[in-house]
């Protein structure tokens, strides 16, 4: 409640929390899905408790999602509450992300002071990716709330010499372990570091407390993942994204070590009959073509032979749901035009590249020239707590900045881990830097002119990428503004206190035009909530690698032109529905990159990965269940997840994420269908791996009665009236009814 009192008596922190919470919360009603596969987790997680606990991606219990369940558990709480929409499972990520900043306020004002403080929360407020994200149901937003949480309880317990807030501080690390598992570690280097500096304890007893800390982290990181493990595998979910079906090798596999490798490959969830040779199971071409490659030098795409067979026409992802767009089709690695997701080529100015720059690089040089004035004076005997905060968070910065340097595989929308120490830093750094320039401190007091010219500069070359798209204006706009506050301030050093007040603010202030528009986009150009990431033109699944689709930052998929578009009408993407057969839509390259787009669409109509509940269809089911649990089964999320999500039934997802987790085998099925569980089977269509297994395929073919598409598929003027339908992204789709002797 004090920590409340002292918000409400700031009134400039009131209007910054304003601003976050425009940002943060505005238009998310407009988001019917999200991210569709957490939503349809969480629709499933509503339905029993076993579901809830697990983070059961089907209503079967079949399979989990890729990620631990904590996230998923509140934002299941807040769907009992308010009722299952996109709004009520992003709200508690748009309310987290009002919450750190916040937490950054608190943090920093007690040392640095309320200019800091409130300059802190500003740039947290404003920093894109953490906007971008938190207008999602994707974890990182959460993430970041609960390790500044963390870091609220440590500095706490080293103010009040409290054991039990050091104890709290790791065991926040833990939460967030369960939250997205090793990415949470990444600020446990700043928390040892701290304690060890500023801890007025003597080595004996800080040892003790730290090795108690660590138990506490490890024990709360564990906890979930032991237990789970520790469960018959017949008893619980196959634990989907994992190779071995466990928690501790999705954590240090999938979710760990090969996130820094690039190397997503191994097996996991192969489809049955392909070879483990490295690729991951979306270069399983059994449902797709071959792949497309890109030359690096050029740009130019092109497609090679990939050694797979099946239906052509088709672009194959892999089984995280990531375009072939790296080394020779593979996924991961990092190469090609700027990596899979175009991250920017590896290496020691991955950061500033057009590719991420524009995420949470805005202020970086600005916190540099910040660090060298802040630590311009230290000596050994003269360590002060600022220049110990200052360290905690340059050790939260300086981890994550090399592994996003240098990693293979990662989404923009996780660099939102820089924003806190960015956000604190600049803060801190502005008042080391004003304070050298307020007293002429010698060299040092050209570093506020010289940091304030230079970051507009930077921020000149993030933005005059997108001049194209929206127009020479706001580059020039900031590139001047920033040699005019530099300039003036060069000018006016030897002027009145006040006059100095203004320059330096409105100096802070045109660094902060960049980001407060890049901060906009999610609301001005829609977002796409599979893969968020901030700036112009990044709905449609724009930025995610497909440069000249919404701004540089990869590859143009063949077939589509300079705008991202293969010449299919928006309304006809957008719809949901389906184009007419023998149109282009089903013909060639141009056609299946549309698809695979709009896979990863996300607006109010598509939802991203799923269709739309067919009307015709799901009464269909309801006339004909004779009492099985489940309405039925598929082999895809995206086809499930309207049934789910918008009516509340219970759907099979046969194989996860990617659709290709070994989840069942015809004997389960068969066992499934002997005891009434289910007897309707929609299956087919699908990218990659998410054609499922063709042996379960074989089976379901094998074993079931094909029901004519003129008994349960609603027609429409853009949908062939054949034996199959095309539904969503998810291709031709076939009713079977299933039975067995």
């Amino acid at each position: 409640m004090k920590l409340l009192k002292k918000i409400c008596t700031d009134k400039i922190m009131i209007l910054i929390v304003l601003l976050a919470a425009f940002l943060n919360l505005y238009g998310i009603w407009n988001d019917k899905y999200a991210n569709t596969y957490y939503t349809t987790a969480v629709a499933s997680m509503l339905q029993n408790f076993h579901n809830f606990f697990y983070g059961s991606l089907d209503s079967a219990g079949s399979v989990t999602v890729d990620k631990p369940p904590v996230t998923f558990w509140i934002q299941t709480i807040s769907a009992y509450i308010f009722g299952l929409h996109g709004w009520s499972v992003i709200l508690p990520q748009a309310l987290a992300g009002i919450g750190s900043v916040l937490l950054i306020y608190f943090l920093v004002k007690p040392t640095f002071g309320l200019a800091a403080a409130r300059i802190s929360a500003l740039v947290m407020a404003l920093m894109p990716v953490a906007v971008a994200v938190s207008r999602t149901n994707n974890i990182d937003s959460m993430l970041v709330f609960t390790l500044l949480l963390g870091a609220w309880f440590l500095f706490k317990g080293i103010r009040n010499n409290s054991v039990g807030c050091m104890l709290g501080a790791f065991a926040m690390i833990g939460v967030g372990f369960n939250m997205k598992m090793l990415q949470a570690y990444m600020v446990a280097p700043a928390f040892y570091l701290f304690y060890l500096l500023a801890a007025k304890v003597n080595w004996k007893r800080k040892l003790g407390i730290l090795a108690g800390s660590t138990a506490v982290l490890i024990a709360v990181s564990l906890s979930w993942a032991v237990t789970v493990d520790s469960i018959s595998k017949d008893q619980r979910p196959y634990i989907g994204s994992s190779q071995t079906n466990s928690v501790l090798e999705l954590a240090f596999g999938y979710n760990g070590v090969s996130r820094l490798t690039g190397n997503q490959g191994g097996g996991r969830g192969m489809t049955p009959g392909t070879s483990n040779s490295g690729a991951s199971a979306g270069d399983d071409m059994s449902a797709g073509s071959t792949p497309p490659s890109t030359n690096p030098q050029s740009g130019s795409s092109q497609t090679s032979p990939a050694g797979g067979t099946g239906q052509t026409g088709r672009t194959s992802w892999n089984g995280q749901g990531q375009p072939p767009f790296g080394d020779n089709g593979r996924d991961g690695g990092g190469g090609g035009m700027g990596g899979s997701f175009g991250t920017g080529t590896p290496g020691a100015l991955r950061l500033f590249q057009t590719e991420l720059s524009g995420q949470a690089s805005w202020l970086l040089p600005f916190v540099l020239f910040g660090l060298i004035a802040f630590f311009a004076g230290i000596r050994r005997n003269q360590i002060t707590q600022k220049h110990k905060e200052g360290l905690f968070w340059l050790a939260w910065l300086g981890p994550a900045m090399v592994f996003f340097s240098i990693a293979g595989f990662f989404h923009h929308y996780y660099l939102i881990m820089l924003a806190p120490p960015i956000a604190a830093l600049a803060g801190a750094g502005f008042m080391a830097m004003w304070k050298a320039y307020r007293e002429r401190d010698g060299w040092q007091t050209w570093l506020l002119p010289i940091s304030i010219v230079l970051t507009a500069a930077f921020q000149y070359y993030i933005v005059q990428a997108y001049d194209s798209t929206i127009g020479t204006g706001w580059s020039i706009l900031i590139a001047a503004a920033g040699i005019a506050a530099a300039v003036l301030l060069i000018l006016i050093r030897s002027q009145e206190k006040a006059w100095k007040q203004a320059a330096v603010m409105a100096g802070l202030l045109v660094l902060l035009i960049g980001p407060a528009y890049w901060a906009l986009t999610p609301i001005t150009y829609g977002l796409n909530s599979m893969i968020p990431q901030a700036g112009p033109g990044t709905a449609d699944g724009r930025g995610m690698g497909f440069p000249g689709d919404g701004g540089p930052g990869g590859m143009t998929p063949p077939g589509m032109n300079a705008e991202g578009n293969s010449g299919i009408s928006e309304d006809s993407r957008s719809s949901g529905d389906t184009a007419p057969a023998g149109s282009d839509r089903t013909a060639g390259s141009a056609a299946s990159l549309d698809s695979t787009r709009s896979d990863f669409r996300m607006d109010g109509g598509r939802g991203g990965e799923s269709g739309q509940v067919n009307v015709k269809l799901l009464a269909y089911l309801k006339k004909n269940n004779t009492g099985q649990t489940y309405l039925f089964a598929t082999n895809n999320y995206g086809t499930a997840a309207p049934y789910m999500i918008d009516e509340g039934q219970s759907v099979i997802i046969m194989g996860g994420f990617s659709g290709s987790d070994p989840v069942y085998t015809t004997e389960k099925l068969e066992a499934m269908v002997k005891s009434n569980k289910v007897k309707y089977f929609l299956v087919g269509g699908g990218m990659g791996g998410r054609g499922g297994s063709t042996e379960i395929t074989s089976w379901i073919k094998e074993h079931g009665t094909e029901i004519p598409s003129s008994e349960w598929n609603g027609t429409t003027d853009n949908q062939a009236d054949s034996g199959a339908v095309q539904n969503g992204p998810d291709g031709n789709m076939t009713l079977y009814e299933v039975s067995v002797n």
